[in-house]
């Protein structure tokens, strides 16, 4: 079984898809000759042509608008923001008309429909492409946020979220696109939606992120075992909605929590789950939440950007801190 990267996985999914149902469509910018500014729809325009995998014009509002038509005609369209920090334009049709499309029909037409977007830092480019804003998609009713970290789940999750009969919105983590490999079967097997992963056993404290940031934590999470401290280890993989009961559990365990996102502190979704830990596991806590984030100011140039990002010596910091309190 072959090794492949993120950005591998993302490919083979959409391929697996679009060559098992023909209703599959992939549209974006570049997406067809060049195969995407990252490479994720390589080769995909020569196997299946262009009426499938569509060169759109450079208008993301387009992009998006087109996105709910197919799909609620019978499609089922993968779109691609070239960037996270270009999904604002496309954000009219998303929050108006494709998360709200089944409500609005009562059931009639729904959008299955997948818009995906390289997502966050680290790749030393500017702000508009450098951005986590997937705080502002988890307060629109309708809407799917998942995010993989893995190849393995990239590619699992990704055919979920096709196959999903309503609207995902689908983060990928593109400093992480190239970093490691791993196996994965190009088998057509999905991953599911909503929950968590536990990716690490643990009784001393529970970290909780998604992305790009699992990367650090489980980094975060050896350093600590050295010192004899076991971290549980959650990624969340779909950020919304969000599966609370595995978090919920592992605090009832551990008793400590420390929340790890590469978005600004201020409302970011970290926020959302230590508002729930407050209001359901209050009881269980014998420390203050923790969270280790993005700074509120827009990522800065590459000279300071990886500053920005949290690394594995602040969560071990925070764990520390924790530890200490109770």
């Amino acid at each position: 079984m072959a090794q492949i990267t993120l950005i591998e996985a993302v490919t083979q999914a959409l391929a697996w898809e679009m060559a098992h149902d023909p209703a599959v469509v992939v549209l974006g910018e570049d997406v067809g000759v060049n195969g995407g500014v990252f490479r994720a729809t390589q080769g995909l325009q020569q196997k299946f042509g262009p009426e499938r995998v569509i060169d759109t014009p450079l208008d993301e509002t387009t992009i998006a608008g087109l996105t709910v038509g197919l799909a609620a005609q019978g499609m089922k369209p993968v779109a691609e923001a070239q960037f996270e920090g270009f999904i604002y334009p496309m954000m009219e049709h998303i929050a108006c008309h494709a998360a709200r499309m089944r409500t609005r029909t009562r059931g009639r037409l729904h959008v299955p429909a997948v818009y995906r977007a390289p997502w966050g830092g680290g790749i030393r480019a500017p702000e508009h492409h450098s951005e986590a804003n997937e705080h502002l998609f988890t307060n629109i009713p309708g809407l799917r946020v998942v995010m993989p970290s893995s190849p393995a789940r990239a590619y699992g999750l990704l055919l979920a979220a096709i196959r999903d009969p309503d609207p995902v919105m689908f983060f990928e983590p593109k400093r992480i696109y190239r970093q490691y490999k791993e196996e994965v079967p190009d088998d057509g097997e999905a991953l599911p939606l909503d929950v968590c992963f536990v990716l690490r056993d643990g009784q001393d404290v529970t970290l909780v992120t998604w992305g790009a940031q699992v990367k650090e934590t489980l980094e975060a999470a050896d350093a600590l075992a050295k010192e004899g401290i076991r971290a549980e280890v959650i990624d969340l993989a779909t950020v919304k909605p969000l599966d609370f009961d595995t978090i919920a559990e592992s605090v009832a365990k551990t008793h400590r929590c420390v929340i790890v996102h590469e978005a600004p502190a201020t409302a970011g979704f970290g926020a959302e789950i230590a508002a729930r830990l407050a209001e359901h596991s209050l009881y269980d806590l014998h420390a203050p939440v923790e969270r280790v984030t993005g700074y509120d100011t827009h990522i800065p140039l590459f000279r300071l950007e990886m500053k920005y990002l949290p690394g594995a010596q602040r969560i071990v910091e925070a764990v520390r801190r924790t530890l200490a309190a109770g």
